[in-house]
């Protein structure tokens, strides 16, 4: 699960790329913009989306990795899970 999910392509404005291999600026990018889209009207339930794009950013500074793919395994998952990169568990 951990290494498919991982894999999965995220649109970065230049292009797809695969989850583990998006960049501190690659995140902070798309937390500026859907931060930027998601402050009022319909929009507004992807506020929480947006928050854990920015705290990936600030996840991959504080441990001073390159890339989503050079966290730790679980941590690389729980915000895959949160930036709705990977599907929660129905069950």
């Amino acid at each position: 699960m951990v290494n498919e999910s991982l894999r999965r392509t995220v649109y970065t404005g230049e292009g797809d790329k695969p989850f583990e291999e998006l960049t501190r600026a690659d995140v902070e990018s798309l937390a500026a913009q859907l931060g930027a889209v998601s402050r009022t009207g319909p929009l507004a339930r992807v506020a929480p989306v947006a928050r854990a794009w920015s705290e990936l950013g600030r996840a991959l500074g504080a441990a001073g990795v390159a890339r989503v793919g050079e966290l730790e395994p679980e941590v690389a998952l729980e915000f895959a899970r949160r930036v709705w990169v990977a599907p929660r568990s129905l069950l």
